[in-house]
Parts: C-alpha cells; structure tokens; sequence
C-alpha cells in the first residue's frame, strides 16, 4: 500500500475510491485536451470502456500518458463507475527563429532540429531544446569558435502555443599558437609539419584560414602524419595522444602530437 500511495504521488492526482473498490468501466471520459485528439489519448491508455478497474491500471494508465510527453500534467479520478482523465497539454512550437548563425546554414540546423523532433507543431519540450543547445556548442567548438554564446529565448502565445527564438553570437574563431610533435627523432618538426594543413599564422591564412583550428582538418593532418611513415616502411608507427589547449581567454590554441616512430 505505501508502495501504491508514492507512485500515486509521482505520477499523478487518483481518487482514493481506487483504494478499495475495482470496478468494472462503464464509460471514459477525457477533460483538458485543445489541440490533441481524443482518440489519440485512448490510442496510448491500457484501459478499455468493459474491463475491470483497479489500483494497477490506474497507475498504467496515468504513467502511460506521462510517457507520451504530450502532458505536463494528470489527474485521474472516478465518478461512479465513469475514469475521469483531466490533462494540461504542453505547449506546441509555433515557430523557430535563429539568428546569428554564419558559420552553419539555417537548413542545415532547420534539418538537425527536425532529426531531433524539434519542429514547427510538435510539442514543446524544455529538455530537448537544452539539448540542441548543448549541440550547436559541440559543432561550434569543433570549427573552434570556443567563445560562442548561445541565447535562447521561449515566448507565449495565443492557444498554448510558444515562439523558440535561438540568437547565436560566434564570436571569434582561435587561432593556433603552437603544433608541438613529440616522439620524432628520424624527420625533424618543420618537415612533419609541411604536412598539415592546419598552421600558426602567416602571411596567407587570412585567406585561407588554416590557422584557425578545425577537428575535422586535424584529423585529416593526423591521417597525412601515419601515410608519410608508413609509406617510408614505418609500420609500426604509431599516434599515442592529441591534446588540444586553449589559453583562458579562448583565443589561442596549442595542439600537442605525442608519436612513436618505431623501427623501420
């Protein structure tokens, strides 16, 4: 019984009747609903106008509609032998704006948030938009734009509806200050890193922003590193470590490389 009485607490609102009395269901009625069917909630409930009630499907039948997500509230209660569900829908997205994004293309992000269930319609949800935050900082910091800043902004409106509004600030990207190749003892710093395409600044990489640091380019350097030794019969070369730094006031990147040349 103590067990029952928590659950009740942490799922939902139940008459105490339940308590004692299972009963056959005579009728379903569902109370709160604006945008979401009827049918729709009677699609998701494990309880069926015919069967018998009791304590256990009353707490099916309240956790069930939890797991959708369409509610953030649900009371359930009973008038004779009618199930009375009375719901608080969350809100859908009426819309989604971003701005101050250059650096990735609204579709692409328009597309990302789609793949995540974060669209125009669908029901708000508070954590997955915590989510997408979290993201666009991940793809940010792998271009190297570690001083980006990311507000979002929820806003009310008419019919349980809310307006997302996603304001990006990138900010500058870091420069790299220093590739350091430690283990090399056959080819000498300047000759590995002729390879890479990632480099401290020059006369050039205004233009061709190799200075600036990008995963993805270090790992194609890496890649280029363990061709050059391999193809100079150095099969047992190997990469032990990349560390990438980045000085407190996130403009500077030092990129660390610790190899092991083996024998040739």
């Amino acid at each position: 019984m103590i067990r029952w009485i928590m659950l009740v607490l942490c799922l939902g609102v139940v008459s105490p009747v339940l308590a004692s009395k299972p009963f056959i269901i005579k009728d379903i009625r569902i109370e709160g609903l604006q945008r979401i069917s009827a049918g729709t909630v009677f699609n998701y409930l494990p309880i069926k106008v015919g069967q018998e009630f009791n304590q256990q499907k009353s707490a099916q039948s309240v956790k069930a509609l939890f797991k959708t997500g369409f509610f953030k509230d649900i009371k359930l209660n009973v008038e004779g032998r009618v199930v009375v569900i009375t719901v608080v829908e969350r809100p859908s997205i009426a819309e989604i704006n971003v701005t101050g994004n250059k650096v990735i293309e609204k579709k692409l992000l328009k597309k990302s948030f789609d793949k995540l269930g974060f669209a125009k319609g669908r029901v708000f949800n508070r954590s997955l938009l915590d989510k997408i935050e979290q993201e666009l900082r991940r793809v940010y910091f792998a271009q190297g734009k570690y001083g980006v800043k990311i507000k979002t902004t929820v806003t009310p409106m008419t019919r349980n509806r809310v307006s997302v509004d996603i304001n990006i600030s990138e900010g500058r990207a870091a420069r790299i200050r220093k590739i350091n190749i430690i283990g090399n003892k056959t080819f000498k710093d300047k000759k590995l890193l002729r390879l890479f395409k990632l480099t401290t600044p020059g006369a050039f990489t205004f233009y061709t922003k190799n200075d600036q640091y990008s995963k993805q380019k270090l790992a194609g350097d890496i890649e280029k590193l363990k061709s050059f030794y391999k193809d100079r019969g150095y099969f047992g070369f190997k990469v032990n470590s990349t560390q990438v730094s980045i000085s407190p006031n996130k403009k500077d990147i030092y990129i660390t490389i610790n190899i092991t040349e083996g024998p040739q």
